[in-house]
């Protein structure tokens, strides 16, 4: 087949992340099944308008916005060059039904409704929420959705869209866990895997370090990653009188993100929602058990609660289990080998060929055009 997907980023720019990651990966295992796939994105500073990475053909057209003017122009004049066009709905549609019949697939990690609040509360916050659950689903009724947990599944059949027509591919990991598990630090170190913006809640990592610090005086915290909330972060953690026992690394390379997170006891992750969080299998791999809010929707199922980590209602319990687990090496080691194992059994080979069969079943030659 050829396949174009349509992203509003690759994991090359600023902002990329777990969704990046994804369209990569299950792309480049596409490549390697036969099939030609072109990835449409927007530019960033220092980034190439062409590339090609892994046999996926990457092209860089507008910006922050003008991407999905250029997404349905390049779906135009390419209409009889491609055979289906994952559109990736992150919060706003590409709305490639618009200028094409047939072969759309719609890719959702998941629904952003907390999000708009939180990153826009005023007027654009509600008018974004607005096109993604109401003309998302009219706009795109009819075609399969693909998503990465069950939790974005029930969410999508919220908004409206038909259960049928949804099928969960969940996250590989690029690389197998290693064949020696990771030391772990002496002292006791909790690490944070994310983009560096609002919704993920980082500060929350803060509090726990804070309210530990008379139990724990030599707990230290490691924010691995990078964003626009970089600044607002080290504020937040200044603010909690924490900042010498939280070190930023930005971003950095997978062997020194495997390095950090491998030497943590613990990784937390306070996101408001997650599709699935790969930071957290990516930290499992590293045999680092998880902590994580159970109402941000896919980590439930990236997390088996009391086995590969911990599930739990708000910030209180939170600082408790952070509590608990520091002082349990037994518990902690135990959750870290059934989170190395769990991150074993994910492969983007298994994403990709599911991901395969509903592309094959959307595919469809000849005039595209409405």
């Amino acid at each position: 087949m050829r396949i174009a997907f349509l992203s509003w980023r690759d994991t090359t720019h600023p902002d990329g992340g777990g969704s990046e990651v994804f369209v990569e990966s299950v792309g480049r295992e596409l490549v390697r099944r036969g099939h030609d796939v072109t990835l449409l994105c927007a530019r960033h500073p220092g980034a190439a308008r062409r590339e090609v990475r892994d046999g996926v053909r990457l092209r860089r057209l507008g910006g922050r916005l003008t991407v999905y003017l250029w997404g349905l122009a390049w779906l135009v004049r390419h209409r009889r060059d491609v055979d289906v066009v994952v559109d990736v709905v992150n919060g706003l549609p590409f709305a490639s039904p618009l200028v094409r019949r047939h072969g759309v697939v719609a890719l959702v990690h998941h629904v952003h409704a907390e999000q708009w609040r939180i990153i826009y509360p005023g007027l654009a916050g509600r008018l974004g929420w607005f096109v993604e659950s109401r003309v998302v689903p009219l706009l795109y009724r009819g075609r399969p959705f693909l998503t990465v947990s069950d939790a974005s599944a029930r969410d999508l059949a919220r908004i409206g869209v038909d259960p049928h027509r949804i099928t969960v591919v969940r996250n590989g990991l690029a690389t197998a866990p290693p064949d020696v598990v990771p030391a772990k630090s002496p002292a006791p170190r909790l690490a944070v895997l994310s983009r560096l913006v609002p919704h993920k809640q980082i500060e929350h990592a803060f509090t726990v370090v804070r309210r530990l610090e008379h139990d724990l005086p030599d707990l230290h915290l490691d924010v691995v990653g990078d964003g626009w909330w970089h600044d607002e972060l080290v504020a937040a953690a200044a603010a909690e009188g924490v900042s010498d026992r939280v070190s930023f690394h930005g971003h950095v390379s997978d062997a020194r993100r495997d390095e950090l997170v491998g030497r943590a006891w613990l990784m937390l992750m306070p996101s408001v929602k997650e599709g699935w969080c790969l930071a957290i299998t990516e930290s499992g791999a590293q045999a680092t058990p998880s902590v994580a809010y159970a109402s941000a929707g896919g980590v439930t199922e990236s997390i088996r609660d009391g086995e590969t980590g911990r599930l739990v209602a708000d910030l209180d319990e939170m600082v408790e289990v952070v509590r608990e687990l520091v002082h349990d090496q037994a518990r902690r080691r135990a959750m870290g080998a059934a989170a190395r194992d769990f991150a074993a059994s994910l492969t983007w080979e298994a994403c990709a060929q599911k991901a395969e069969t509903v592309l094959r079943s959307a595919g469809a030659r000849g005039d595209q055009s409405p």
